[in-house]
């Protein structure tokens, strides 16, 4: 299964996730995601994302874990995880970040967290 739980930490779910630059670009960023529904967008470390082609589009405040906000740069991803593919805004996190998957992604992709199992599970059909 692609789901995994790490240690301890219940209630964190990780996904193994591929990212790439949109087009015909064969270098790809694979790492486990951690899931985060709080999140609209995704993350990962900005030279992993810059190593495989992703460059920076524009920038955008966020608000961050702590309340605070924090300004950061973002590019356009091709996201692949659970066999399914899709694109967005991918933010060039810090060097160290760890990776993680926003509800944006997980909804373009027909993916949802079932509560009871705290896994994921690919929905029948995405909403239009």
């Amino acid at each position: 299964m692609a789901v995994q739980k790490q240690g301890d930490n219940v209630g964190f779910i990780h996904v193994p996730v591929s990212v790439k630059a949109p087009g015909g670009s064969q270098d790809r960023y694979d790492a486990p995601f951690l899931i985060d529904t709080v999140a609209i967008d995704s993350m990962a470390p900005s030279s992993a994302l810059q190593r495989v082609g992703i460059q920076p589009v524009g920038r955008k405040m966020y608000e961050v874990a702590d309340g605070s906000r924090q300004e950061y740069a973002f590019g356009l991803a091709q996201i692949e995880f659970m066999g399914e593919i899709t694109a967005g805004r991918v933010i060039f996190g810090p060097e160290g970040v760890e990776p993680f998957l926003g509800v944006t992604a997980l909804e373009a992709a027909g993916v949802t967290i079932d509560p009871a199992t705290q896994t994921l599970r690919k929905l029948p059909a995405v909403r239009l």
